[in-house]
């Protein structure tokens, strides 16, 4: 009964910015972890970022970090990551994970999943 709902992409030059918004609902009996992956054609699904269930504490993988900003809204359990500087490098299709434990940067091990949202950057 969980659901995970992801939005926010789309066409972008390089150097500009996107802001997506994932919004977990449902039965939802307590704050979930949540995280970005992102695949690009042809490529294995892969860490993005990632906030704990508690304490906000958040993650990036080196290849975005200081360019993405995940944050999150408890009250509405919602999480949005911020990309700026966007790289052509960085097009994929973003997925949303959801955990009531915590995201592990291995995207078989998280629970939920949106069906994702395109980003393409172009040169």
């Amino acid at each position: 009964q969980v659901q995970v709902v992801e939005s926010g992409g789309g066409l972008v030059q390089s150097g500009g910015s996107l802001r997506l918004s994932c919004v977990v609902s449902g039965r939802t009996f307590r704050p979930y972890a949540m995280g970005w992956f992102r695949q690009a054609p042809g490529k294995e699904r892969e860490f993005v970022s990632r906030i704990s269930r508690q304490f906000g504490i958040a993650n990036y993988a080196d290849s975005v970090k200081g360019r993405f900003t995940i944050s999150r809204d408890g009250a509405e359990n919602t999480v949005y990551l911020q990309m700026n500087s966007l790289k052509p490098e960085d097009t994929a299709v973003y997925y949303c994970a959801a955990d009531p434990v915590q995201i592990d940067t291995n995207p078989t091990k998280n629970d939920y999943w949106g069906q994702g949202t395109q980003v393409t950057v172009s040169s």
